[in-house]
């Protein structure tokens, strides 16, 4: 989720093989659903938020972790959504079920700085640069492939 000024939203979140660790909203599909779907679906029960659709794809890849004990290969599509600044509704219940930590708004700077927390995928902070040279209107999605537990959390330009 991109602000009009260029912020990312994302969550904190924490599991036992990355840590700490900031992700988009996202999650498993339900029987039958698209990725944009499920995406949109994820969307509005971790934020509240009702108004938005997913827009264009910006990246796939898969990893490894570890779901309520269970291991689970999660292949994700990342979609890209625009919205306002604001913060995420009711839904408390929502994030202690998932595990979420906390939320936040970040500049493309503050993700990019060293000393940050991780994010998933390991190169979103190269990735949204790319936007920001490239613009949002002509998005190639980047298909990262599997991407093993101790990867380094950021890509090199």
């Amino acid at each position: 989720m991109l602000s009009p000024e260029g912020e990312v939203f994302l969550f904190r979140s924490d599991n036992s093989e990355v840590g700490v660790h900031w992700n988009a909203p996202g999650g498993g599909l339900e029987p039958g659903e698209s990725p944009a779907e499920g995406a949109l679906r994820e969307l509005r029960e971790e934020t509240g938020w009702t108004d938005l659709r997913p827009g264009p794809l910006l990246c796939t890849w898969e990893h490894d972790f570890t779901w309520h004990g269970t291991p689970v290969r999660q292949h994700e599509h990342i979609f890209l959504t625009h919205g306002p600044r604001r913060e995420p509704g009711d839904v408390a219940a929502v994030h202690r079920v998932d595990g979420i930590l906390g939320w936040r708004w970040w500049t493309p700077d503050e993700l990019a700085a060293p000393d940050a927390d991780p994010t998933w995928p390991p190169n979103l902070t190269t990735l949204l640069a790319g936007l920001r040279s490239a613009g949002t209107d002509s998005i190639e999605p980047v298909h990262l492939g599997y991407v093993p537990n101790g990867a380094p959390h950021t890509a090199q330009p």
